[in-house]
C-alpha cells in the first residue's frame, strides 16, 4: 500500500442491491490491503462513487455529486476521488475530461485493481481499469457487510439478455455463475453469524447454472433454504421468459423461502415487448403469473414498468394499464423511457414519444399502481402477519419497521422489541406503501 497522510476511504453507493453487494466486496479488498473505512465521507481521504447507469436520472445524479466534490477537492488537495461500477464501464475514459475531479476509474470486473489505481493516483497518474473479465466472480473474497440482520449474496454476475433499452450487458458483461459449493459455504457462514434474512442476487437469477455440475437456480434455492432453515431466503431478479415451474414448486415446498417474486414486465403490450426484445409475449407473462398464483396463492408479485418506449401508442399504454388491473402487482418500479447511448434502441429506434406524453402516461401508471397497492394493503387490516423487524421507523424511534415474507413494509410500536426480532403483528392500518400494526408476540 502506498503511504499517504489519509488512507481512510468512504464508498457512496448508488443504484441496485448488486451495487451494495459490490461495495461490501470493495471494502473487503481495500481493508485487506491496509486501508480503513472512514466513519464519514467528510473524514475520508479517498472517496469512491459506486455507480449505476441504468437510468438517465442516476447518471445525472453522479454528475451533480462530482461537481460538489470538485469544490471540496480545491480545499482538500490530497483528496482522491474514484468512480467505480457501471457508469465508468459505460462512459469509459471520457469521464476524465467530463469531470476533472476524478482521479481513477474502475469497472465492475476490476475491483481487485483498486489498490494499484489508488497508488498511481497518489503519484498523479489518472488511470482507468475497465476491462471485462468473464471469469471474475470475486471468489474467495469475504464481503465486509454493512448490517447484521439481512445480507445480499450474489450468485451470478452479468446478463446474456439483449433488452433494447438496457445497458447492463455493456456495463456488467456476460453471465457467469458462482459455484454451488461456494454459495452454500457463504450461506452457512451467514446463518452461523445469526443473519435472519438472505437475498440471492443476479441480473437474471433464473439463468443460474453451477459451472461444475450444471445444477439450476431451483436446485440452488432448495439447497440454500435447507442450509439455513431458520433464515428467510429471498431472491431477485427473475426474467419472465426463464421462470420455471420447478422454481415455483420449490418456493411452495420450502417454508423459509419468502412468498414474493419480482417479475419485470416493462409493458403490457406484446408489440412493445417485441420492440423491447424481451423474449416473451404478454400471453406468456400472464401464463407465468397464473402459475405463480396457482402454486403460491398468497404470494406477492412486483414488477418494473416503462412508459413511452419507442413507438408506444395510446393503445399500447392502455394495455399496460389493463395488465396492471388484471395481475394486481403489489408494487412496481415505474419510469418513463430515457434512451441509453449504445443500446439497441438508441442505435436502431427513434425516441418518438414526446416527453409530455411520456410523463402523462407515467403518472397514469403511478396513480393506478398506488390505487391497486392501497386496495391490496387495506385488505390486510385485521390479519396477523409475520414480520422481521429491520430498523427503527424513519418517523419515530418509538416504532420499528420490518417486512412480511411477501415484502410488504410494516410499521409497529417498538415496545420491548428490537431489530432482528421475528414477530407476529396484527395489521391495524394501511396506505398505498405501508402497513401499520401492533406487535403481538415474538416467534
Amino acid at each position: 500500500m502506498i503511504e499517504r497522510a489519509n488512507t481512510s476511504f468512504y464508498i457512496h453507493t448508488f443504484g441496485c442491491q448488486m451495487n451494495q453487494a459490490d461495495t461490501e466486496i470493495m471494502t473487503a479488498l481495500l481493508e485487506s490491503d491496509g486501508y480503513r473505512a472512514a466513519s464519514s465521507e467528510e473524514s475520508a481521504g479517498i472517496i469512491l462513487l459506486n455507480t449505476c447507469a441504468v437510468r438517465e436520472h442516476a447518471v445525472e445524479r453522479i454528475g451533480h455529486y462530482l461537481q460538489q466534490l470538485g469544490g471540496r477537492k480545491r480545499k482538500q488537495k490530497d483528496l482522491l476521488v474514484g468512480v467505480v461500477g457501471c457508469i465508468p464501464q459505460y462512459q469509459r475514459e471520457a469521464m476524465f475530461s467530463l469531470y476533472p475531479v476524478i482521479d481513477f476509474l474502475a469497472g465492475p470486473d476490476t475491483y481487485r485493481s483498486l489498490t494499484a489505481l489508488i497508488g498511481n493516483a497518489v503519484r498523479g497518474a489518472r488511470l482507468a481499469h475497465l476491462d471485462y473479465d468473464h471469469t471474475e466472480t470475486y471468489a474467495g473474497i469475504t464481503p465486509v457487510r454493512s448490517g447484521s440482520i439481512s445480507a445480499f449474496v450474489p450468485v451470478m454476475r452479468g446478463c446474456n439478455n439483449s433488452c433494447a433499452f438496457c445497458v447492463v450487458p455493456f456495463t456488467r458483461g456476460r453471465e457467469r455463475s458462482h459455484s454451488f459449493g461456494s454459495i452454500l459455504s457463504e450461506i452457512r457462514a451467514l446463518a452461523g453469524k445469526g443473519y435472519r434474512e438472505i437475498t440471492l442476487l443476479g441480473q437474471n437469477v433464473n439463468s443460474y447454472r453451477d459451472p461444475d455440475t450444471g445444477r439450476d437456480f431451483s436446485q440452488l434455492l432448495d439447497a440454500v433454504s435447507r442450509e439455513a432453515p431458520a433464515t428467510r431466503i429471498r431472491f431477485t431478479t427473475s426474467h419472465p421468459k426463464d421462470i420455471s415451474k420447478e422454481l415455483v414448486e420449490t418456493m411452495a415446498s420450502r417454508p423459509n423461502i419468502c412468498n414474493h417474486i419480482h417479475l419485470p414486465v416493462q409493458s403490457g403490450s406484446t408489440s412493445m415487448l417485441l420492440r423491447m426484445n424481451r423474449g416473451h409475449t404478454i400471453e406468456e407473462y400472464r401464463e407465468k403469473t397464473g402459475m405463480i398464483r396457482e402454486f403460491l396463492p398468497g404470494a406477492s408479485i412486483s414488477t418494473d414498468l416503462i412508459a413511452g418506449f419507442s413507438g408506444e401508442t395510446e393503445s399500447d399504454h392502455r394495455e399496460t394499464l389493463e395488465l396492471m388491473q388484471d395481475i394486481l402487482f403489489d408494487s412496481a418500479f415505474m419510469f418513463y423511457y430515457s434512451p441509453r447511448p449504445g443500446t439497441l434502441a438508441d442505435r436502431t429506434m427513434s425516441d418518438d414519444v414526446p416527453d409530455a406524453v411520456k410523463k402523462r402516461r407515467l403518472q397514469e401508471i403511478i396513480d393506478l399502481q398506488n390505487a391497486i397497492s392501497a386496495r391490496l394493503f387495506t385488505k390486510e387490516i385485521g390479519s396477523v402477519v409475520e414480520v422481521l423487524a429491520e430498523s427503527e421507523s424513519r418517523r419515530s424511534a418509538a416504532e420499528l419497521m420490518g417486512r412480511t415474507d411477501t415484502n410488504r413494509v410494516v410499521v409497529f410500536g417498538r415496545e420491548q422489541y428490537c431489530p432482528g426480532d421475528l414477530l407476529k403483528v396484527r395489521i391495524t392500518g394501511a396506505t398505498s406503501a405501508t402497513l401499520s400494526g401492533k406487535a403481538l408476540q415474538e416467534f
